[in-house]
């Protein structure tokens, strides 16, 4: 076949079509070309990949498929300008079907560095194979962490994270009415030796739980009722905390922790099937380590809170050991951290008005930035924090600002002493640019979306991921309604883009520094002591994280989480299935990377610091490298076209 034959031929593939004239014409150059004959085999089942996607140019193929006795069956037919061993070029696994042709065949043969360069180049060629792309990490995520698991927690006690709910819930649930007397009450759950009963109303649905704490409470503590006539809807605890029979006990943990609750209900299909108390998870766990919510509560000093501290870590060792998922590690680890934050809170609290400071002058709003603010802390991180607090009068202004000060470096002071460091930028309420009323915050607003001047830029790019967590959490509505408006319009009045002077964390022909290389290189450090390493969270994760975050605030969306904002991206129709599994999966696969890699530093007495050299990883592992970075290269394509490139080098 001549250039313009071949050049034909992708002309009239999808998606080849979509490529530029130029472009088409330079791979036709490239492209091979390869002849069989009736019945002969372009790959067999069970043969390892060649590295090639075949196009058919002319001629039939059988896709056959043979079982464990040896009987082919024919599963599929390709025809002219179909491909062939396009989801094993991406996997480098062995082929699942065999391709034969059944008459004259030719087919163009394109190398996998080839078909690379095409993805990582062509944001909207890459997009016909994100699917396979993403399928190919979903498939090297689960066994590697199947595979880590074993290896460095073979040892570990009973998995926690890995069971569900109905393996330890129990059933059936002893119920009462919610009109029976209280003695009766107490007196089943003495005979049965249990702490909870549920209370069911007329219609037989549950509406309140019965426990012993309640009634203590309430009949013995503060003696509210007489205990001859007392009846259950006057103690009864009326919020019931719901889960599945088929969530994962890590589920079930973060209800309880984020509800305060000791106990859930298990419901199946408006049925009350079981319940589960925070004993049950206990019982799980010769350590004991999950009545750490309850000892975060009940320490009375910082410093017996900073003991306590200490022990969230092994709960994530434990989360690693057991498979649970990334999105269950970010779940239990951030609400714990958050639990943390709040107990702090308090104790400062408590610290101010000792020290002769009193209550809060007016009501404030405490709010987390960063990966705390997205549920994505793992490891504790530095403090991002920001305080928001109600315009005070104009006379009171500078003793109310004194007092958020102070109150500020009590809490920063408490959380440095639970392991959070503090911030390097300053992004901190004892430093005035994060600590404003409610005017001044947003006349800032204001004026940034005026001046764009880069610190504010800056600035603007962290505030876009604050949830506040603690205090009179409303004093915030108005401020995020008004940054998130200020932040679209931005996005419509600079639409230009600007150098975006970020390098790529992976190349596509030619590697940071101009050294010829092949596609897919992984781009790592030139020199220094991390040599030849790469940064997983400043090379990866936070190119996905800053994509993610632009595309999410431009369509209005003011879910802080990385995740989150996936789901309701493509719940919008902004991304399409595709790229949420793609940039989804990109984006668990470097956290888990480097997750693993920290955790072993930290084994090693070392600090955890991000950094792993690629080429010591298993080949497994550094496909997986590559695919999620590929992942993250996409979506800075695309970010590229749509947004100004201030918002990629401000937005980390």
């Amino acid at each position: 076949m001549e250039d313009h034959e071949i050049l034909t031929v992708l002309k009239r593939t999808d998606p080849f079509e979509i490529l530029e004239a130029d472009v088409l014409k330079q791979l036709s150059k490239k492209t091979g070309i390869k002849a069989y004959f009736p019945n002969s085999y372009v790959f067999r089942q069970g043969d390892q990949s060649l590295d090639r996607l075949f196009i058919i140019a002319s001629g039939l193929v059988e896709i056959t498929v043979t079982n464990d006795r040896g009987l082919e069956s024919v599963v599929g037919l390709r025809r002219a300008y179909d491909f062939l061993g396009e989801t094993v070029i991406l996997s480098q696994q062995r082929y699942p079907a065999s391709a034969r042709a059944k008459e004259d065949l030719v087919c163009l043969v394109i190398t996998r560095k080839q078909f690379e360069k095409l993805i990582y180049d062509h944001p909207e060629f890459s997009s016909f194979f994100n699917a396979l792309l993403a399928e190919r990490m979903r498939l090297l995520y689960e066994e590697i962490v199947a595979q880590k698991s074993y290896e460095a927690y073979s040892s570990a006690e009973s998995p926690l994270f890995g069971k569900r709910v109905s393996e330890i819930m129990s059933f059936p649930v002893v119920t009462c009415s919610m009109s029976d007397s209280v003695s009766a009450v107490s007196k089943i759950m003495s005979e049965k030796d249990i702490s909870a009963v549920i209370a069911l109303d007329s219609e037989q649905k549950p509406r309140g739980i019965i426990t012993e704490s309640s009634l203590v409470k309430h009949l013995i503590a503060q003696q509210l009722y007489p205990i001859s006539t007392c009846r259950v809807e006057q103690i009864v605890n009326s919020h019931l905390v719901t889960v599945g029979p088929e969530s994962f006990i890590g589920q079930a943990l973060v209800s309880m922790i984020r509800n305060k609750t000791r106990y859930l209900i298990v419901m199946e299909r408006g049925r009350l099937v079981g319940i589960i108390a925070m004993v049950d998870l206990i019982k799980l766990r010769s350590t004991g380590q999950m009545l750490l919510t309850q000892n975060i509560e009940s320490q009375q000093s910082i410093q017996g809170l900073s003991v306590i501290s200490r022990e969230v870590d092994h709960i994530l060792g434990d989360m690693v050991a057991e498979k649970a998922a990334l999105e269950e590690i970010l779940d239990v680890m951030s609400e714990l951290h958050e639990r943390l934050t709040q107990r702090v809170m308090e104790l400062s609290d408590e610290r101010m008005k000792r020290e002769g400071w009193g209550s809060a002058p007016v009501d404030y709003c405490w709010i987390n930035l960063g990966s705390a603010a997205r549920y994505e802390q793992t490891l504790r991180t530095d403090q991002d924090n920001a305080i928001l607090y109600a315009d005070p009068e104009p006379e009171m202004r500078r003793a109310v600002d004194a007092y958020f000060k102070k109150f500020a470096e009590i809490v920063v002071e408490g959380l440095e002493a639970c392991g959070f460091a503090r911030c390097p930028e300053n992004i901190s309420p004892v430093h005035t640019p994060w600590r404003r009323s409610q005017s001044e915050w947003l006349l800032w607003v204001k004026k940034w979306s005026k001046t764009f001047l880069p610190r504010d830029t800056r600035m603007m790019a962290i505030l876009l991921d604050l949830r506040p967590v603690w205090g009179n959490k409303s004093l915030s509505r108005d401020f995020v309604d008004s940054l998130f408006s200020v932040f679209r319009q931005s996005l419509q009045v600079r639409r230009k883009p600007v150098a975006d002077d970020t390098p790529p964390p992976i190349s596509a022909g030619v590697p940071a520094g101009g050294s010829a290389g092949f596609p897919g290189t992984i781009v790592t450090e030139k020199s220094g002591i991390h040599k030849d390493e790469i940064n997983l969270k400043s090379a990866g994760i936070q190119h996905l994280v800053s994509g993610i975050r632009i595309l999410a605030a431009g369509c209005g969306i003011q879910e802080p989480s990385t995740l989150g904002r996936l789901e309701q991206l493509a719940a919008a129709g902004a991304i399409s299935p595709e790229e949420l599994s793609l940039y989804r999966t990109s984006f668990e696969s470097l956290m888990l990377l480097a997750l693993d890699e920290n955790l072993k530093k930290i084994g090693q007495g070392r600090l955890p610091d991000n950094y792993l050299d690629p080429y010591a990883l298993r080949k497994r592992e550094r496909i997986l490298l590559k695919d999620a970075l590929s992942g993250a290269a996409h979506l800075q394509k695309i970010i590229n076209q749509k947004a100004s490139g201030i918002w990629l080098t401000n937005m980390t």
